[in-house]
C-alpha cells in the first residue's frame, strides 16, 4: 500500500495539485488522503477507481505488479505487468515502463498511429525529455524547429513546448524518458 499511496502523490504533485484540491475533487478529507499518500490508510477500491478516474488512468495502474515476486516490487516491470496511460483513440497509445512514480525520471514507452498528430503543442516548462525512435518515423517539433526521427534517432529537450506527427503508414515507436515524472 505504501507504493499505491506514493503513487497518488506523485500523479498529483506532476498535476501542479496541492492535496485540498486533490481531496475536494475526490470528495474526502484532506486528512484521509494525507493517511493514503503515506500509506497509513488503505483505499477501498471504489475509492482507487476515483483516484484513477481524477487521474486519467485505469484502475489497473495501481495494481500493477502485486502479484509478482516481492523482490522485484518497486524495482522491475515485466512487459505484462506495464501500465496503459493515454488513450489509443487520440492516436497516441502508451505505457508505463518505470516500476514508479517517485523516482527523478520515468520510463514511457509512446506508439504513435499512423498518420496521427498531436493537437498543438505541449508545455514542458519544468520538465526535461529525452528518447530514442525504435520503429516507424516521427517529425519532432521542438518549439519553432521540426526534425525528422528515423530508428535509432534520439533526442533531448528541456523548458521548450513540443508537438509530433507520424507521416508514415506504420505505427512509430519511442521509448522517452521524462525528468521529474508527469504522469
Amino acid at each position: 500500500m505504501d507504493r499505491i499511496g506514493q503513487d497518488i502523490r506523485a500523479l498529483r504533485k506532476a498535476r501542479g495539485m496541492t492535496i485540498a484540491d486533490c481531496a475536494a475533487a475526490l470528495d474526502r478529507s484532506i486528512g484521509w488522503l494525507s493517511q493514503v499518500e503515506r500509506g497509513l490508510t488503505t483505499p477501498s477500491v471504489h475509492d482507487l477507481g476515483q483516484i484513477a478516474r481524477l487521474f486519467d488512468l485505469g484502475i489497473s495502474f495501481f495494481f500493477r505488479s502485486a502479484n509478482r515476486d516481492p523482490r522485484e516490487q518497486g524495482l522491475i516491470v515485466r512487459a505484462a505487468d506495464r501500465s496503459a496511460i493515454g488513450s489509443a483513440e487520440t492516436g497516441l497509445a502508451e505505457e508505463l515502463l518505470s516500476p514508479g512514480l517517485t523516482g527523478s525520471f520515468e520510463m514511457i514507452r509512446s506508439v504513435f498511429a499512423a498518420h496521427a498528430r498531436s493537437q498543438g503543442q505541449r508545455d514542458a516548462v519544468g520538465v526535461e525529455h529525452g528518447g530514442m525512435l525504435i520503429a516507424g518515423r516521427l517529425i519532432l517539433t521542438i518549439g519553432t524547429r521540426s526534425f525528422d526521427l528515423e530508428p535509432g534517432d534520439s533526442f533531448q529537450f528541456g523548458g521548450q513546448p513540443y508537438g509530433w506527427e507520424n507521416p508514415g503508414s506504420i505505427p512509430a515507436e519511442v521509448v522517452w524518458i521524462i525528468s521529474p515524472p508527469v504522469y
